[in-house]
C-alpha cells in the first residue's frame, strides 16, 4: 500500500492497483492535479472533507473515477447535477485489486443541540496481500478489527486527546498515520503529535506523512 497526505484529512491510497483519493476537502492542497483515480470517496458533507470549487476539477481530470459518497451528501451532490453513487455503511465496493468497505453512519456530536449531526461512512480500504487502511472521516463511534493502518484525525471540534488516545487504543493498529490536523499551528501540531505518540498502544508506530511525500506500507 502506498499512502500520500494531502492535507488535513485528505489522502491518496494506492493499493491492489487501485488509486483512491479520500475527502479531498478545503484545508488540502494538491489533490486537484491527480489522474488516473479509480474512486473519489467522500466520508461527509463538511467543506474540510469535500472542496465544492475544486472537485468538478478533480472529476475533470479523472473521467473513469466514480465519486462515491456519505449517502446524505450524495443527494446534495445530485441536486447540484454531479453523478455521485450513495455509499452507506455496510455496503462494500470493489476497484481492481481493492475493496472499499463503508462503516458507521453519523458524524460525532459536535454540540447538542446547537449544530445538527450529519452522516458520515469510516472506509476500509484492503487488498490481498496488502495493510487494511482505516479512515474515520469524522467519527470515533466504530473499531473495525483487523486493521493495519489507521489514518487517526488528530485534532477537531468534536473530540478531545483523551478521546482520541482511547479510539487508537480501541482499533490497535500497527501503524497510526495523523490526519485531520488543518486546524492547528505548527507549534500546536507538534504538541498533539507528542502527546498521542507517546500514549498509542505499545504495538503502535506513529508515522507521520505530513510534507513527507508518498509511504510504502506492508502488512
Amino acid at each position: 500500500m502506498r499512502l500520500t497526505h494531502l492535507g488535513h484529512a485528505c489522502l491518496l491510497v494506492e493499493t491492489g492497483g487501485a488509486r483512491l483519493l479520500i475527502d479531498p476537502g478545503t484545508f488540502s492542497a494538491g489533490f486537484e492535479e491527480l489522474t488516473a483515480l479509480d474512486a473519489v470517496l467522500i466520508t461527509h458533507q463538511h467543506v474540510d472533507h469535500v472542496d465544492g470549487d475544486r472537485l468538478p476539477r478533480v472529476l475533470a481530470g479523472n473521467p473513469d473515477a466514480r465519486l462515491l459518497a456519505e449517502p446524505e451528501l450524495t443527494e446534495q451532490l445530485l441536486t447540484a447535477g454531479w453523478a455521485a453513487t450513495a455509499f452507506p455503511a455496510g455496503e462494500t465496493m470493489p476497484f481492481a485489486g481493492a475493496s472499499v468497505r463503508a462503516v458507521g453512519g453519523r458524524h460525532a456530536t459536535i454540540h447538542d443541540p446547537g449544530i445538527p449531526v450529519v452522516g458520515n461512512i469510516g472506509l476500509v480500504i484492503g487488498a490481498d496481500g496488502e495493510p487494511t487502511l482505516f479512515h474515520p472521516g469524522d467519527s470515533y463511534q466504530v473499531t473495525p478489527e483487523g486493521i493495519d493502518i489507521l489514518a487517526l484525525p488528530l485534532n477537531a471540534p468534536w473530540t478531545n486527546v483523551q478521546e482520541t488516545i482511547d479510539f487508537a487504543h480501541a482499533v490497535s493498529p500497527a501503524t497510526v498515520v495523523p490526519v485531520h490536523d488543518g486546524l492547528l499551528s505548527p507549534v500546536g501540531r507538534g504538541v498533539y503529535l507528542r502527546v498521542v505518540g507517546g500514549l498509542l498502544p505499545e504495538r503502535s508506530a506513529l508515522l507521520d506523512l505530513a510534507g513527507a511525500g508518498p509511504a510504502e506500507l506492508t502488512p
